[in-house]
């Protein structure tokens, strides 16, 4: 009989109420998908500032910028109906949460009971809007942006000009050379990648850019962009005094997460995110979790165990699918049958005939170590360490091996790692891994942590717009 009862509150548990889910993207519909796989009966609205449904981000900067898929042929396979209410090109502006509602761009007042925030990132701006308004001057993000940018290489521009060397501007230069065009890649800092992966990798990966034709400038930032009489963008300057003559600037600035529409909501939200605990629960301005309102994709800040419960935002793929569905499961479950979200940050990126792959978070270590391949043809892996315990690895052609890193990292096994398999380099000595300083000026890498503070509103690295 008690088991009788319980099965009974568990299914009025999951039908109970209204869901809202506010993002229309890879965790807003893997969320939507799971609420229905796990149960949820009740009614169920999605919300989207764009009004394409939901589609995949990872081929715009390489297929379709490629031309080997069309801009609005990325949709996300559906895994199974969900029989909600789409309300797609409408974005949210406001939440009451005294009230349970959530306000609208056109007005309209959506109600809840339980609310998943799923609203993820936008492109960072080119900071003069003047500027920024020139024909010719893109930035990619959205399905829309990379129609645009797509239509803009393939009608054959003299030079473009990618400001920033993390992974989305790489990959772009990399789609410029294999289209024949000319590119100059502008990177404040000391080379490619280096928030997301140091400085020894970043060297690396500036001998690739440059062994391709790409004209990679580093330590330099662009002051300003200057236009012709019929406002196409025509020329770039340059910190170091230089002048580029330029058809097409890409700018690859990182982004910014989209928690504006909460302010006033009263939880832990802002430029970081939306800080919640390790079952996606929101926590409010005074540390407290709420019952009814979950976080997840791009937008989700939470502790991790791996990482000193550090608070870690990550822009992966593999984040917002498992987090959009960890969230959606915790939603319509008790506590006991709650689980968390811990996942083990992993990304991939092809560009210049190389594929990179990594897993961790390599901003958390100090010191790096090739353990496997060779670095003059392009095909390794390499281990991060921090107070002798491996946290982090990467490879270039060479992520067969990347499981067992992985495996390695979540026991926090020691570092140098034992050499597996084989092919090992001579000597494998650690070498310091030369990540930025705080308040180096560089591109934000794609997995940042954030402190110990849910209301935390720094970081360890600061991005500077006023000076580039």
């Amino acid at each position: 009989m008690r088991a009788e009862l319980i099965a009974d509150v568990v299914a009025e548990f999951k039908a109970y109420g209204r869901i809202v889910i506010v993002g229309a993207s890879l965790a807003g519909l893997r969320a939507a998908e799971t609420l229905r796989d796990e149960g949820f009966t009740g009614p169920l609205t999605i919300i989207g500032d764009e009004k394409q449904e939901p589609y995949d981000r990872p081929p715009l900067s390489k297929q379709v910028l490629k031309g080997l898929a069309r801009a609005d042929h990325t949709l996300l396979p559906r895994m199974r109906k969900v029989d909600a209410d789409w309300r797609l090109g409408v974005a949210a502006t406001g939440l009451d949460r005294r009230v349970k509602q959530v306000r609208l761009a056109d007005g309209e007042q959506v109600p809840f009971d339980r609310l998943l925030i799923a609203t993820g990132t936008r492109s960072r701006p080119w900071f003069n809007p003047q500027e920024a308004a020139l024909e010719g001057v893109f930035t990619l993000r959205t399905a829309d942006d990379a129609g645009r940018l797509r239509a803009a290489l393939a009608a054959g521009p003299g030079r473009v000009l990618i400001v920033g060397a993390g992974f989305i501007g790489s990959e772009m230069a990399s789609v410029c050379r294999e289209l024949g065009l000319a590119v100059t890649v502008a990177e404040r800092a000391e080379g490619p990648l280096v928030g997301a992966l140091g400085g020894v990798i970043g060297d690396i990966a500036a001998e690739m850019q440059r062994d391709h034709g790409v004209d990679l400038r580093t330590g330099v930032s662009v002051e300003a962009l200057e236009g012709d009489a019929q406002g196409h963008v025509r020329r770039a300057r340059l910190s170091d005094g230089t002048t580029l003559d330029v058809d097409v600037v890409v700018a690859s600035l990182g982004s910014i997460r989209n928690t504006e529409w909460l302010e006033g909501a009263g939880l832990a939200s802002g430029r970081w995110g939306v800080a919640c605990d390790a079952g996606c629960r929101v926590f409010d301005i005074n540390g407290v979790v709420t019952d009814s309102i979950f976080v997840a994709g791009d937008i989700a800040r939470a502790p991790h165990v791996l990482y000193d419960y550090q608070f870690l935002v990550q822009e992966h793929w593999d984040n917002a699918d498992v987090g959009g569905r960890v969230a959606a499961h915790n939603m319509v479950s008790l506590e006991p049958q709650r689980r968390p979200h811990l996942p083990l940050p992993a990304f991939w990126s092809g560009q210049f005939g190389v594929n990179i792959k990594g897993v961790g978070v390599g901003p958390f270590a100090d010191e790096i170590v090739i353990t496997q391949g060779s670095v003059t043809d392009r095909r390794f892996a390499a281990a991060y360490g921090r107070n002798g315990r491996i946290v982090a690895a990467v490879t270039f052609n060479h992520g067969k091996w990347l499981e067992y890193y992985g495996a390695l990292i979540e026991r926090s096994a020691p570092f140098p790692p034992p050499p597996p398999g084989y092919d090992h380099p001579d000597g494998m000595q650690p070498m310091p891994a030369r990540f930025p300083t705080p308040g180096a000026p560089t591109g934000w890498p794609d997995v940042v942590l954030t402190g110990h503070d849910p209301t935390e509103r720094g970081a360890e690295y600061e991005y500077r717009t006023k000076k580039r």
